[in-house]
């Protein structure tokens, strides 16, 4: 049985899973395949906290953590309204191929149709086929205005 709740980052065991569990998809080839920072490690719950905007979805496995999703509100100029990227997707490597992905996602989306958001939004990587077919499992396809002008890419300029 797969519980979904929404994360009290006041809560130590919460806090302890977001960090167990984005440090498990850092180490992945998918994540970067190195552990986070130690800086990260030790910030990341107290800077989410400072956020309002910032939304974290557990699954557990009866007493176990076992799948994560970091929801960061946005807005859509477009539509003049809010919407929720779809930041970060963790399920522990032992427990994929059951469904627990969707279970986050509809939980995510849950969290967006409440807040009034016009859409969800997320990245996946080209070669991350298996998290691309749960997300086209969810609804999900890639984002185009004019299908004469093709998909939207995501593009990044680091800063630091």
């Amino acid at each position: 049985m797969i519980d979904i709740v929404i994360a009290d980052l006041r809560n130590k065991a919460h806090a302890e899973a977001t960090i167990n569990l984005l440090n498990h998809y850092s180490r992945d080839a998918m994540g970067g395949g190195q552990d986070l920072p130690q800086f990260v490690q030790e910030n990341l719950v107290g800077e989410l906290l400072r956020r309002r905007e910032a939304h974290v979805v557990l699954a557990y496995s009866g007493q176990t953590p076992v799948g994560l999703v970091i929801l960061m509100e946005g807005f859509s100029t477009f539509a003049c309204k809010p919407l929720l990227n779809i930041h970060d997707v963790v399920v522990f490597s032992d427990f994929r191929g059951q469904g627990i992905a969707q279970k986050l996602l509809l939980k995510s989306e849950e969290i967006a149709k409440s807040l009034g958001c016009c859409k969800l939004t997320l990245e996946v990587l080209e070669g991350n086929k298996a998290a691309q077919a749960a997300y086209r499992a969810s609804g999900f396809d890639g984002y185009e205005l004019d299908p004469q002008m093709g998909k939207a890419l995501f593009w990044q300029k680091k800063l630091s």
